[in-house]
Parts: C-alpha cells; sequence; structure tokens
C-alpha cells in the first residue's frame, strides 16, 4: 500500500559547502513530498550560509541553523532532526543530489522503517552540471537487509572501489527512530551513518533497499570524509563494540560485527603507527608495533601491502586504480521502463 501524503524532512549537513549546497537543495524542493529542508551549517569558514540561503524557492519549505562551533556531521544531522516535525526524515549530503521522482519510488509501498534506493556515484570532474547525468532504469529488485547482511556489506576489499552499504542514504521514519531512542552517535565523525543504521535494524528496524537509482553522489578526491583521523578509526571500532552488547543478538550478527570490528580496528593499528613513526621516528613506531600481537599481526601485513602495490605499479604489474567517471554503489540486475 502506497502511503499518502508522506511529509519528509531533507536533513542537510553542510560545512565549506557553498559550491554544492545550492543543486542539493534545489534538487531537495523539486520534490512534492518535500516538506521541509532543513540546513546546517557546521561553524563552515565560507559563506554556506548565505548560499544556502539564497537558494530558497520562496515556498517557505527551507530553514537553515548556523553553529557557531564546528560539531561534526553525528551533532548537526541530531540538530536538525530536532528542529524539524515532519514523520519522515531523508539524509542528504550538502555535495549530493536527488534525482526527480525518488521519493515517490520510495514511497511505492509502506512497508518499511528505513528505505533507501541505488546510489548514482559520479566523479567530480565527469560533467559540467551532474544533475543532467541521467541513470540507467533498474528494476526496483527490493530487498530486506537484516543485521548480518548489512554489517558484512561494510567491510572494504583491497583493490576494490569503495562501495559500502553505510553509504546507502535511507528515508527513516521518525516514529522508529524515537520508539528506540535513537540517534547519531555524535562521539563519531567516521562511520556515524553505518552505527545507526547498524543499531535500527538490531532494533528491528525493516532496512528495504531497491536497485532503482535516485541518489547522485559527487566523488571527490578533497571530500571531507577522506579525510579523517586516526582516531577516527578507533571510535568506529569501539562502536562495534557498543553494538556487540546489545541484547539478545543472533550469534551470526555477533560473528559478522565482530568481523567488522577487527577490520576497522586492524586500520586503525596501521595508521597509528604510521603516525607514530612520523611524529616520533621508528623505534617508537617498532615499541608500538612489536608491543602486541594484535598490533604487529595488522601492521606487517598492511606496511607490505602497501609496499608491494607501490611495487607494482611501478613496475607496470598492476596500474593504479583508477575512479571510473560514473559507477554505482549497487549493481541493477535489469532495466525496465519508468
Amino acid at each position: 500500500m502506497p502511503v499518502t501524503t508522506p511529509g519528509v524532512c531533507v536533513i542537510i549537513a553542510a560545512r565549506n559547502a557553498a559550491r554544492t549546497i545550492p543543486v542539493a537543495i534545489a534538487s531537495a524542493l523539486r520534490e512534492a513530498e518535500v516538506a521541509e529542508v532543513v540546513v546546517v551549517d557546521d561553524a563552515s569558514t565560507d559563506d554556506t550560509q548565505d548560499v544556502a540561503r539564497a537558494a530558497d524557492d520562496g515556498s517557505g519549505r527551507l530553514s537553515i541553523i548556523r553553529l557557531d562551533v564546528n560539531r561534526g556531521p553525528s551533532f548537526a544531522r541530531n540538530t536538525a532532526i530536532k528542529a524539524s516535525r515532519s514523520p519522515f526524515v531523508s539524509i542528504l549530503d550538502a555535495d549530493d543530489f536527488f534525482l526527480e521522482g525518488r521519493f515517490r519510488r520510495l514511497f511505492a509501498s509502506a512497508d518499511w522503517d528505513f528505505a533507501a534506493d541505488n546510489i548514482m556515484l559520479i566523479r567530480d570532474d565527469a560533467a559540467t552540471d551532474p544533475t543532467k547525468v541521467s541513470a540507467p532504469l533498474f528494476a526496483a529488485d527490493p530487498e530486506f537487509l537484516d543485521l548480518e547482511r548489512f554489517v558484512d556489506g561494510n567491510i572494504s576489499r583491497r583493490r576494490v572501489l569503495r562501495g559500502e552499504l553505510g553509504f546507502l542514504k535511507p528515508v527513516i521514519s521518525r516514529a522508529f527512530l524515537d520508539r528506540h531512542g535513537l540517534s547519531y552517535d555524535e562521539n563519531l565523525r567516521l562511520g556515524e551513518d553505518y552505527e545507526l543504521y547498524a543499531r535500527a535494524v538490531a532494533c528491528g528496524a525493516r532496512f528495504k533497499v531497491i536497485r532503482s537509482c535516485g541518489y547522485g553522489a559527487i566523488v571527490r578526491a578533497d571530500s571531507l570524509s577522506g579525510r579523517h583521523r586516526t582516531q577516527d578509526l578507533k571510535r568506529l571500532a569501539d562502536a562495534d563494540l557498543a553494538l556487540l552488547a546489545i541484547d539478545n543478538l543472533p550469534e551470526g550478527s555477533k560473528a559478522v560485527l565482530r568481523r567488522h570490528e577487527r577490520h576497522v580496528r586492524d586500520k586503525y593499528r596501521l595508521r597509528n603507527f604510521l603516525d607514530v613513526k612520523a611524529e616520533r621516528g621508528l623505534a617508537s613506531a617498532a615499541a608500538y608495533a612489536f608491543a602486541s600481537q594484535s598490533n604487529l599481526i595488522p601492521i606487517v601485513r598492511g606496511v607490505a601491502s602497501d609496499k608491494l602495490d607501490a611495487l607494482f605499479r611501478r613496475t607496470g604489474i598492476a596500474a593504479k586504480q583508477q575512479v571510473p567517471p560514473l559507477r554505482f554503489l549497487m549493481v541493477g540486475t535489469s532495466t525496465v521502463k519508468d
């Protein structure tokens, strides 16, 4: 059964996004189902606030909140959610945009608490106007994510272009968040979407995913998500430990959460080793590596893999990984007429 007059609040956490936020806001205001657009300017040092205000279409749906201190995307999104009243919340990054008709497809049925669609990943230099890039008409092919499938879909693979399910940008039922007391973890500046979605699914959320494409994400070399700090990895690994403490998790879910925690923790150990080496020298870094087997194995493995990758590129055995101009988060299995 379709949802009638759904009433969506689009929340946009923005920092130094003056160049891209007009397209994001316009794509949200274009959708008839959008009742509110709340932009939270997270202490930008450019004119993001003024540019966002200038993107108003006069419908009275746009509001802008300015933070004087940078608090990170989790705090900004929580602030936007608290300031809104619509029964559904939709996440939009400040340098991304919605494709026309997105919400009509997502609200075609009411059998979900979270609903996400495919993401068109567009390289920054691929088009002068990214909103004019058309997506193939993939069939919806709906599925529901359980915790094991979702968490496993967030374990990245070396030499494979990133495509974790935590990148999904769902529409979220406010009633579900309120019923379970869920919000973004403000200690996280990396993986905050993953943590919220995983916790929601662990609480019983029906997380529906369709393969038709309704979200355009611009892939930039200088994106904020690509400049995370070493401690951000540690906090994300710790978040997995907190998820493991949820009551009555099935053993399969616990196993995949432990696997994700080790995956992230190993990244942290390697990154911390490199930080210590840069700041205090090789002797201190070696002492950190040999302090425990848990440190040593991922550090040796990571350094060896990095050295081999560099050698293979120099000798021509392997080319540097190229980001295609256009790709999709999820493979579309078929095409249909809209």
